[in-house]
């Protein structure tokens, strides 16, 4: 299989690359947001606390029936739940609803605080308390490593699907195998400096419909871009992105120190990723209880351009995994 460039290369390359003309050009604030960002979702927008680092966010719809599914979305420059609404309007209503927003991200608190893969597990372990019961976990690229993690010490978590799921890759850096620790200081550090007119730079609607297209085998999506311009406007958003563009999100070799180690039914749902590979998957779905479904035609976000198929793929999986 053809190996890919991954996101935070790509990322931060093309962004260095026109960093220089950013900081010649006037740029605003990362804290300009005019408004308060509207809901990425339906239901109700609700809150609870991680100690330590603040409030996050997450909308609920507890109607149906069932084992609650949580949907978690991707971390990127301009990551929301809108990157799963396709998903929560599948099953809203069908089943008891729930769909988080990582610490960082859309509307849970941004901190100028340090962001840690163990940060992000400490946010979904607390909705999983907060909901007291088993749930499903649905998890998109990057969200994957965390939910992972979490999954490998809380029983309550009883299933996952990951679709285009980072860390499966062949070991090379980036996102398949995080650079070592002080490359990645070193990196953010660096960002740091510019942080401003950097992510100034990222959150042009060029930058954001360029990227996304890297998710898109078609057209992309405009309400996912018009999201994304609107999330990426408010207070705060460009510390929890700085420390992804910079590798310390990822876990180093995530197959061999989380995937690899899961004991819950997993299902993998891919094609083509403009920023992952996934080199180890034949690897993966020979242990037991964790299978894989190719959604043709798709690349990173295949349940916008093919949903009937992400979600015949889903029900079967938790159909099968009772």
């Amino acid at each position: 299989m053809k190996t890919r460039r991954t996101f935070p290369r790509l990322l931060a390359t093309a962004a260095l690359l026109l960093a220089g003309a950013a900081l010649a050009q006037t740029v605003l604030s990362s804290g300009t947001a005019s408004a308060p960002l509207s809901p990425a979702v339906g239901g109700e927008r609700r809150s609870l606390e991680v100690p330590g680092f603040g409030r996050v966010a997450y909308y609920a719809d507890p109607r149906g029936t069932g084992r609650p599914l949580i949907l978690t979305h991707s971390v990127n420059a301009a990551a929301s739940a809108y990157e799963v609404k396709p998903l929560w309007d599948a099953y809203a209503g069908q089943r008891p609803l729930y769909a988080l927003e990582w610490p960082g991200f859309g509307s849970s608190d941004r901190p100028d605080v340090r962001y840690t893969p163990e940060l992000m597990v400490k946010a979904l372990r607390a909705l999983v308390a907060e909901l007291g019961t088993d749930v499903d976990v649905v998890a998109l690229s990057l969200g994957s490593e965390f939910v992972a993690r979490a999954a490998l010490d809380e029983a309550r978590i009883r299933s996952l699907a990951l679709i285009s799921p980072s860390g499966l890759g062949e070991p090379r850096g980036g996102s398949q195998e995080a650079s070592d620790g002080n490359r990645g200081e070193r990196l953010h550090g660096t960002l740091s400096t510019v942080g401003t007119p950097l992510y100034a730079l990222l959150r042009t609607r060029p930058s954001i419909h360029y990227f996304l297209s890297k998710l898109f085998r078609g057209p992309v999506n405009q309400g996912l871009i018009e999201y994304s311009l609107e999330t990426s406007q408010q207070p705060g958003a460009k510390y929890a992105p700085l420390y992804f563009i910079s590798g310390l999100l990822f876990t180093p070799d995530a197959f061999r120190e989380l995937y690899s180690k899961l004991r819950v039914p997993t299902v993998v749902l891919y094609d083509q990723d403009g920023f992952v590979s996934f080199e180890r998957l034949p690897i993966f779905v020979q242990q037991p209880g964790v299978s894989a479904v190719r959604i043709p035609g798709t690349d990173g976000l295949p349940h916008f351009e093919k949903p009937a198929e992400v979600r015949a793929a889903l029900d079967h999986f938790w159909a099968t995994n009772r």
